[in-house]
């Protein structure tokens, strides 16, 4: 059964940093799209940072510009978000996808996980 697992949350002070990972099994996702979204207290999911499955492009949504670094590993099956310059608003469950297009990958991707919390305090 192909799973995707994201850990790397936690709680942290506005202007911290945080490394999300996202450890894929069951399946080898290297030949795809891989992406992030958040989903606030009241809020809907929104897409937050996708990368092509070779890793040689990079997507962001405006509000991470600049903060946030989308990366994988292939090899380990792996995908990272380091976010930095963290603030309050940034507060959400983060989610792993995968889709094998990319515009799925950044819009409404096939696979999911099951998300893991951060919390930004002022």
């Amino acid at each position: 059964q192909e799973q995707l697992v994201e850990s790397g949350g936690g709680l942290v002070q506005a202007g911290a940093s945080l490394r999300l990972s996202c450890a894929a099994s069951g399946r080898t996702f290297s030949g795809y799209h891989m992406g992030w979204f958040r989903q606030g207290p009241g809020k809907e999911r929104e897409f937050v940072a996708a990368i092509t499955y070779s890793g040689d492009s990079t997507y962001y949504a405006d509000f991470v510009k600049g903060r946030f670094t989308i990366s994988r590993d292939n090899a380990k099956n792996t995908i990272n978000l380091q976010m930095n310059s963290l603030k309050p608003e940034d507060a959400a469950v983060y989610y792993c996808a995968a889709d094998r297009s990319i515009t799925n990958a950044r819009r409404k991707p096939e696979y999911w996980g099951q998300g893991t919390q951060v919390t930004v305090s002022s």
